[in-house]
C-alpha cells in the first residue's frame, strides 16, 4: 500500500499531466537552454496549462490602463487650446480608447498567425510599408501636420506608415539574417543589401521629415544584425558609419542643429522661447513633482504650458503628478518588459527557431530603445526628438503597432512552450 502510493505521481501531474500522469508514467522533460551554458528542465505540460507568458501580458495591460488615465489627465485642458479647435474634454481620451480597442483586435488576429507565416510574408510586408511611405509623400494623399507629412487619413483615425515600417523592417531583417547565416562573415554579401534597404527607408522618412523613426529603424536593424551573429568588426564599422551619418544630418540641417544647441542650454534667453521651450517646461514639470508628485490631475504644465503633453511629453506629466516614485516605477516596468521579451527570444533561439528568436529580440530592442529615447528627452538627457513613449502616449497607429508586436512575441512564447511539450507549430 505505502510503496504503491509512493509511486503515484503528484496531484498536479494527475490533474494536468494528461494520460501519462494518469497511468503513473513520468511526464517527459526537455532541457531548455536559457543563456550561456546553463540549462533548466521544463515539464512538458499541455498547451492549455503552458499557454503563453501571462506575466508579460498583465504588465502590458497595466501599462495600457495607466496610459488611459494619463492621456485623459494630460489632455483635459486641450479644449481651451485654439490649435485643436472646438473639442470637448474627453476628445483625446475617446480616440485613445478607440485606438486601444482597434489594437486589441489587431493583436488577437496577429496572435493567430504562425511564425512560419510571418517569415514567408516578411518581404511582402516590407514592400507594402515602402508603398505606404511613398504614398504619404504624395500631395492630397498624405496629411500634413506641423510642417510634416507623415499621416494617411483613414476617416476614423490617421495612420502613420512609419510605425508599420518599424515592424516591417524588424521581420524583414530577421528573415534576411536567417537566409544569410552562411555568409554572415562576408561584409558585402551579408550586410550591404540590408543596409541598402534600410537606407532607402531612411530616405523616405527623412523626406517627411521623421528622423526619429529613422533612428529607431536603424537601431532595430543594427540590433538584429548584432544578435544574428554578424562579425563584430562589421558591426562596429556599420555603427560608426551610422553615427557619422546622423551627425552629418544634424550638422547640415540648421533647425536640427539649433535643437541640439537648445538641448545644451534650454533656459538661455535665445532658446527658452524657441527650440528649448518644450524641454525647459518638461524639466519644470518633473522638478515640480519632487519625490511623490503633486497628485493625479494636479499638473500645472499640462494646462497648455507644455506642448504635446499627451504625446511626446507624457512622461513629464507623469513625473509632475507622481514624482520620482512614479518615474522610477515606469522605468523599472519598461526594463522588466524589455528583459522579459529578450528572454523569450533567447529561448526560441535555444530551440533552434532563429527567425522567431530574432523577431522577439528585435521587438525588445524597438520598445526598449524608443522608451529610452523618450524618457531621456523628457529628463533632459537627450536632445528633443519626436518619439512617443511606447504603449503609453496618445497616438493611434503607434499603439496599434505596439500591440501587434507584443502579440507576435506572445505567439513566439506560445510556440516555444508547444515545442517543449513535444507538439508541432
Amino acid at each position: 500500500m505505502n510503496s504503491a502510493a509512493s509511486q503515484r505521481p503528484p496531484l498536479w501531474q494527475r490533474l494536468f499531466g494528461g494520460k501519462a500522469a494518469q497511468h503513473g508514467e513520468s511526464v517527459d522533460r526537455l532541457p531548455v537552454r536559457i543563456g550561456g551554458m546553463e540549462f533548466r528542465r521544463t515539464a512538458a505540460l499541455p498547451a492549455r496549462v503552458l499557454g503563453f507568458d501571462q506575466a508579460l501580458l498583465w504588465v502590458v495591460v497595466l501599462l495600457l490602463a495607466f496610459s488611459v488615465v494619463m492621456v485623459y489627465s494630460a489632455s483635459i485642458a486641450m479644449q481651451d487650446n485654439p490649435r485643436f479647435g472646438n473639442v470637448h474634454a474627453t476628445y483625446f481620451l475617446l480616440r485613445h480608447v478607440f485606438a486601444l480597442g482597434t489594437g486589441f483586435v489587431a493583436a488577437l488576429l496577429a496572435f493567430q498567425v504562425a511564425m512560419n507565416t510571418w517569415e514567408r510574408v516578411a518581404p511582402w510586408l516590407f514592400v507594402v510599408s515602402l508603398v505606404l511611405l511613398i504614398a504619404v509623400l504624395i500631395p492630397h494623399v498624405g496629411s500634413m501636420v506641423n510642417g510634416a507629412r507623415r499621416w494617411l487619413s483613414l476617416g476614423v483615425m490617421n495612420f502613420q506608415p512609419s510605425e508599420l515600417a518599424k515592424f516591417a523592417v524588424l521581420v524583414y531583417a530577421a528573415g534576411y539574417m536567417v537566409r544569410r547565416l552562411e555568409v554572415k562573415e562576408r561584409f558585402f554579401r551579408a550586410v550591404l543589401p540590408m543596409a541598402a534597404a534600410v537606407a532607402f527607408v531612411g530616405g523616405l522618412l527623412l523626406a517627411e521629415p521623421d528622423m526619429g523613426a529613422f533612428l529607431v529603424i536603424a537601431v532595430i536593424a543594427m540590433g538584429i544584425l548584432f544578435l544574428g551573429g554578424v562579425n563584430a568588426r562589421m558591426f562596429f564599422l556599420i555603427a560608426l558609419i551610422l553615427v557619422l551619418a546622423f551627425a552629418a544630418m544634424v550638422w547640415l540641417s540648421p533647425w536640427r542643429r539649433e535643437r541640439v544647441f537648445a538641448y545644451l542650454d534650454p533656459f538661455s534667453e535665445d532658446h527658452a522661447l524657441g527650440k528649448g521651450y518644450q524641454l525647459s517646461h518638461a524639466l519644470i514639470a518633473i522638478g515640480r513633482g519632487e519625490i511623490f508628485g503633486v497628485g493625479l490631475g494636479g499638473s500645472v504644465e499640462k494646462l497648455n504650458w507644455l506642448p504635446e503633453a499627451h504625446t511626446d511629453f507624457l512622461f513629464a506629466v507623469i513625473g509632475e503628478e507622481f514624482g520620482l516614485v512614479g518615474v522610477l516605477t515606469l522605468i523599472l516596468a519598461f526594463l522588466w518588459l524589455t528583459r522579459r521579451i529578450m528572454l523569450i527570444g533567447r529561448q526560441a533561439i535555444a530551440l533552434d527557431r532563429v527567425f522567431s528568436g530574432l523577431v522577439a529580440e528585435g521587438v525588445a530592442v524597438w520598445l526598449g530603445f524608443q522608451a529610452f529615447v523618450n524618457m531621456g528627452v523628457n529628463l533632459g538627457a537627450l536632445p528633443t526628438k519626436g518619439l512617443t513613449l511606447p504603449l503609453m502616449s496618445y497616438g493611434g497607429s503607434a499603439i496599434v503597432m505596439n500591440l501587434i508586436a507584443i502579440a507576435v512575441v506572445l505567439r513566439v512564447d506560445y510556440e516555444n512552450k508547444l515545442l517543449m511539450r513535444g507538439g508541432r507549430v
